[in-house]
């Protein structure tokens, strides 16, 4: 059964739901403002520094937990559908997962659609990327990570680097990816009484904003249901059982293992999408991060806690 902490985020989930529901010609400028509610849930993390920083020509934050390893560092790309969310709303869920981990993250603040619709924010995670290469972090010494849309740019903009032949990270840690760009996953329908905040209209909304008039719901780098997965890092992929984009995470999960990628697959039942955002409050949300963390720690060179 699910904890009565991690009801916390539902609830927030479900007023955002009621409250976009009454106003289905809510203005961009107010959804947003409304998505910056998104950290509410999450606690702060202890012994954990912040520091802004201009990373490949895009505002960052680095999140600096103290006693981490200075040389390693999570590229965080943060969540919410590439319309909304910010290094603001995501700071504190990079902190405890930077903390756990025992390095540094770097929060990208990406451009958003619809101003800047597809490839605009691989772009920006690629510049990113590059940038902290240029810094002197070796790739074997990084890991891309992300929630929802950015769990999506932290798959895609590994492969991107892969179309490039940028030396790739050591490991992909998505969050609740949402991948699907058709929205043709059985759980979009299945789980839709139980997740309280994605639902077909909402992921129709936002790819629509993030795809543009011109963007193919089957690219790759927009959809990597569609990539060939061959030669990726290895990936730790986390979800919730009540999400509606669940399957997101398997069929990615599939793809990748069959193509020979070391990939995992965590599935928290009974859990909401992005549920690590109840971090330092739901024992559910700590118990993925640290699942996560110590699984990525020898891949990034770091000993076991």
């Amino acid at each position: 059964m699910a904890s009565a902490e991690s009801a916390e985020l539902r609830t927030i989930y479900q007023s955002w739901s009621d409250r976009m529901a009454a106003a289905p010609d809510m203005d961009l400028p107010t959804l947003r403002d409304l998505f910056e509610e998104w950290h509410l849930p999450t606690a702060e993390p202890t012994g954990v520094t912040y520091e802004e920083v201009e990373a490949g020509g895009r505002p960052a934050l680095w999140c600096l937990p103290l006693d981490a390893a200075d040389d390693r560092v999570l590229l965080y790309l943060h969540g919410g559908g590439f319309v909304v969310g910010s290094i603001a709303t995501h700071r504190k869920l990079a902190g405890h997962l930077a903390k756990a981990v025992g390095a540094r993250a770097l929060v990208l603040e990406y451009r958003l659609a619809p101003e800047h619709p597809f490839p605009a924010q691989v772009q920006d995670a690629v510049a990113a990327y590059r940038w902290l290469l240029a810094q002197g972090y070796a790739p074997e010494r990084i890991a891309t990570a992300g929630d929802s849309a950015g769990g999506n740019l932290a798959i895609s903009t590994v492969l991107a680097l892969r179309a490039e032949g940028v030396p790739l990270p050591a490991a992909i840690l998505p969050m609740s990816p949402w991948l699907d760009m058709e929205h043709v996953g059985k759980t979009l329908e299945a789980n839709a009484d139980t997740d309280a905040l994605v639902q077909r209209a909402v992921v129709e909304a936002m790819s629509g904003m993030f795809l543009g008039e011109d963007g193919d719901r089957r690219d790759p780098l927009a959809n990597p249901l569609h990539c060939d997965p061959t030669g990726l890092p290895p990936c730790f992929i986390a979800a919730g059982g009540h999400e509606t984009l669940l399957d997101n995470a398997e069929l990615f999960h599939e793809k990748a293992r069959a193509a020979g990628v070391d990939a995992t697959l965590e599935i928290t039942p009974e859990m909401q999408h992005v549920h690590p955002f109840s971090a330092g409050r739901a024992p559910e949300a700590d118990a993925t991060i640290a699942a996560m963390a110590a699984w990525v720690r020898p891949r990034l060179g770091l000993e076991a806690r």
